[in-house]
């Protein structure tokens, strides 16, 4: 057919809307529509029928009306022919089916099912997508969807096009959690019974593997050798410890290692420190513990601002307004740029004698049983050959030691990206003071639009974080743009900020001094492991997350945090065989976790749990639990509650130490780089088992610090050769559940190692025996 001059998107428009009305007829496998390249106003239209019976059941169709009635006025000619389909022939090219694995939870298995249908509606004519099936597994809330796609190429094109939310946007509630993908070739197919008068030739065999591990489109195949600097001109060094990456991951990694003694170097690519372009601006509570610890607390507190609540509104009308009083904890959630974040850790590695190599590059490592050989780049050109006993890769978002490593992302949503805009302006509304805002539109169960809004430091300061403008969208369609901050384009205007406060925010609230924006696209998503032999993942470079909360800075942190003591116990030779494996074991599990409610949080109202404090302390990471993890364990039940194997520590205050004239925190006993172990005593310990308590002492010294926390009933003998606290309002006992004589082991990163009760020394050495060397508690 040609289109009557001027109606040519009409047509085209037109034809949808008939075609889709025409795929549903028994016996209609496709309809495709075709425009002749040298005439915009030439169409073909081709229509695949099972058989003629089914074509000739169409021809009087109220489908086929629809399809005339709606070209009818658009065309200026036509003309029709059919034919019969002798031979198929497949391409060479391998079909690809991709499996996506979902579990709902009980009782929204129709709401699944209804949103699914939507999705597969808007899936009909993309390019490349060939069909799907849409299974359950009986008796479950396990589904799977198979989807066939032309090939490779095609399904990548799809997923790397941020407009493919739109399509896909009924899912993204369910998809968020217990969500794997899997792709596979398809390399044969047995022959189908043919129709009379039809052949149809199999897909010939293909030379790949029957399942292929999805590709990541940020992976790059792992250099030749020939890309490893010349060697002779290379300056030959050594350290213990090399940490790539001086963001707050890397930097907490040299911190722990250097306050520890270990030898370590950082380096970093960007020649200078991060002024303004940031998009972490939230501190957790979990994170301001961990500072308290290192000492740079006070700094922080100095620099930023308090978040003490939220506000969500969805469509306009305000859902949830929580204050986060909790008088309990010993820190609130902080409001500070990440600029300020890695100025106060560059600051505090500098005091342990450990300066950021700043505009130094990684080119190239291996690894051998013995250590890492790195191969580092200057900014004056100088290349260097560095020896380290480990590699540290902090190093973001484009992470050159995750590439090397070839480590690809998987569960999640690691494929999926979308396209945020972020800017630093002035907003002048009245808004509860130190709350963090959401703003979020749904309109038929989808999510249609999203505003973060973060009070900064100053006046009327906050940091917006929102979905692209639609000019933006419209400006960059589908072209790719690599996970952070995107310089080949140019930055969001007031204007663009404007666009989506008057879509979300309070009516008449008018944004002004825009002192930064910048377009940033996020893969989220984890990597299948975080270590590779001697060299390991943290931050960025393992994880990725929407910028939604602060979570992935914060869970970079802890990463360095459950990392550095157990590196450095490794470099000095006193680590058991399996310590370092616990990274991977411990970290992963809770990354994933973190990584899944961040994709939650930014695609749903947050607000999303009955119980206010405890959304609240999962959000701030302060109930993560390392709880199966093989480095923690447990002898005895004499617990009533108290903290579990893995949980975090809570502190106690007002202990009671002779010659002290105010109450201890129990965070000033476990504060340090070492374990603590806390023997607890009441009316019922024996002279025998404080005998005990210095026998444990003795065998750990060096390794463990050893303190009694006596009840106000327990006879201490005198001469004990231990520290020793009163717990004179019984807080302890209250806090870890203690119903007599017991004790705990706090690591490093204050979670519970070890608990006992009654104090089993035979028990506790088993378990210390998985921490430290052999011989190392004797």
């Amino acid at each position: 057919m040609r289109a009557r001059e001027g109606c040519a998107e009409a047509f085209e428009a037109a034809w949808r809307v008939a075609a889709d009305e025409i795929s549903r007829v028994p016996g209609s496998l496709r309809q495709e529509l075709i425009r002749d390249a040298e005439d915009p106003r030439t169409f073909l239209i081709i229509s695949d029928w099972r058989d003629q019976e089914a074509l000739d059941a169409f021809g009087p169709s109220a489908a086929r009306e629809t399809l005339t009635a709606a070209l009818r006025d658009l065309r200026e000619s036509g003309e029709k022919s059919t034919y019969d389909l002798l031979q198929t022939v497949i391409g060479h090219g391998p079909r690809i089916r991709v499996r996506v694995t979902v579990t709902v939870a009980e009782g929204e298995e129709a709401a699944y099912e209804k949103a699914y249908r939507k999705v597969a509606e808007r899936m009909r004519g993309t390019p490349g997508h060939v069909r799907e099936e849409l299974l359950r597994e009986p008796g479950t809330g396990t589904y799977h969807i198979f989807a066939e796609w032309l090939d490779e190429a095609s399904f990548n094109a799809w997923t790397d096009d941020q407009s493919h939310l739109d399509q896909t946007a009924p899912l993204i509630q369910y998809i968020c959690e217990n969500f794997e993908r899997a792709t596979y070739h398809i390399v044969a197919r047995p022959e189908e019974s043919p129709q009379p008068g039809v052949v149809v030739q199999a897909p010939r065999p293909q030379p790949q593997p029957s399942r292929q591990p999805e590709p990541s489109r940020e992976q790059a195949p792992k250099p030749a050798p020939a890309a490893v600097p010349n060697e002779r001109s290379a300056v030959d060094s050594s350290t213990d410890v090399l940490v790539v990456g001086a963001g707050p991951a890397g930097l907490t990694a040299a911190i722990e290692l250097a306050r520890r003694g270990v030898a370590c170097r950082l380096v970093e690519k960007r020649p200078d420190d991060n002024g303004t372009a940031d998009k972490a601006i939230g501190v957790q509570c979990r994170t301001m513990e961990i500072w308290e610890n290192i000492g740079v607390a006070r700094e922080a507190m100095d620099a930023g601002i308090w978040l003490h609540g939220q506000t969500v509104f969805v469509n306009g009308r305000q859902t949830h307004q929580v204050d986060w009083d909790l008088p309990d904890l010993p820190y609130a959630h902080v409001g500070l740029p990440q600029y300020e974040t890695e100025a106060i850790l560059t600051k505090c590695l500098a005091g342990h004698g450990v300066r950021v190599e700043r505009g130094v590059e990684l080119k190239e490592f291996t690894q051998d049983a013995d250590g890492v050989t790195a191969y580092l780049l200057g900014a004056d050109g100088r290349a260097e050959t560095v020896r380290a006993q480990y590699l540290v890769g902090a190093d973001g978002a484009h992470s050159t030691v995750r590439q090397k490593l070839g480590l690809t992302f998987e569960g999640g949503m690691g494929m999926f990206p979308q396209l945020f805009m972020l800017a630093d302006v002035d907003l002048d509304w009245t808004m509860p003071e130190g709350h963090l805002l959401r703003f979020i539109e749904v309109e038929d169960d989808e999510m249609k639009g999203m505003l973060v809004c973060v009070p900064l430091k100053g006046r009327n300061r906050w940091r917006v974080a929102t979905l692209a403008s639609p000019r933006l969208q419209a400006e960059i369609g589908s072209n790719p743009i690599p996970p952070g901050f995107s310089a080949e384009y140019d930055p969001p205007s007031l204007a663009d900020v404007q666009v989506v406060l008057d879509q979300l925010a309070p009516s008449g609230t008018t944004a002004t001094n825009l002192r930064w924006a910048s377009i940033f696209r996020i893969k989220h998503g984890i990597v299948d492991r975080y270590r590779d032999g001697r060299v390991f993942v943290a931050g960025d470079a393992a994880h990725l997350h929407p910028p939604a909360g602060g979570q992935g800075m914060n869970t970079g942190i802890q990463d360095a945090w459950n990392l550095g003591w157990k590196l450095a116990l490794a470099v000095r030779g006193d680590a058991a065989p399996a310590l370092l494996e616990s990274y991977e074991a411990e970290r992963r599990p809770a990354g994933k976790a973190i990584v899944d409610r961040a994709v939650k949080i930014a695609f749903t109202d947050e607000m999303d749990m009955d119980d206010e404090r405890e959304q609240f302390l999962l959000e701030m990471q302060m109930t993560l639990s390392y709880a199966g993890s093989a480095l923690v364990g447990e002898h005895g039940e004499q617990f009533d509650g108290g903290p579990r194997p893995g949980d975090r520590a809570p502190d106690v205050h007002d202990l009671r130490r002779f010659g002290v004239g105010h109450g201890v925190r129990l965070f000033e006993l476990t504060r340090g780089t070492g374990h603590t172990l806390l023997a607890y005593a009441d009316g019922g310990t024996t002279e025998a088992d404080f005998a005990g308590f210095e026998k444990l002492a003795e065998k750990v010294r060096g390794f463990v610090n050893v303190y009694v926390l006596a009840a106000p009933d327990a006879t201490v003998p005198d001469g004990l050769d231990l520290p020793m606290l009163r717990d004179t309002h019984g807080g302890f006992r209250s806090a870890y559940g203690l119903r007599g004589t017991a004790a705990y082991l706090i690591r490093p990163d204050g979670h519970v190692g070890f608990r006992t009760a009654p104090v089993d020394p035979a028990a506790l050495d088993a378990h210390l025996a998985g921490i430290f060397a052999l011989g190392g508690t004797a």
